[in-house]
């Protein structure tokens, strides 16, 4: 492993990055992979760590806020034609009529009208 520093000609900074070298089997040559360190201070000269664009590699992504419990309930709900229907009938009263006709069967008839 080895250090190297790069100097960004757009921005004239220098970053500092971690260099690995291995051979390319395919191509038959060495080749290096390197990752971000950090940017170097020009007055100091040391290297500040940075992310970069790197940024799944950040420990403690994710703020934790540890003053309040964790959610232990969840609910989904689903709102959609078949609501829309199903208050349809209770509101004219066909769902209880299908019942009282149909006791058995009802909702088969109502899934159907619903498709329909």
């Amino acid at each position: 492993m080895a250090v190297v520093y790069q100097t960004d000609k757009r921005s004239g900074i220098t970053y500092a990055y971690q260099s690995v070298s291995y051979w390319d089997k395919e191509k038959k040559q060495s080749r290096a992979r390197r990752t971000l360190i950090g940017r170097v201070d020009s007055v100091t000269g040391e290297i500040v760590p940075t992310d970069g664009r790197n940024r799944k590699n950040r420990e403690g992504a994710v703020p934790v806020n540890r003053d309040r419990p964790a959610t232990a309930q969840v609910h989904r709900s689903f709102y959609g034609a078949t609501y829309l229907l199903d208050a349809i009938g209770e509101n004219l009263g066909i769902t209880h009529d299908l019942q009282q006709c149909f006791p058995e069967t009802y909702q088969q008839i109502l899934s159907i009208a619903y498709y329909l």
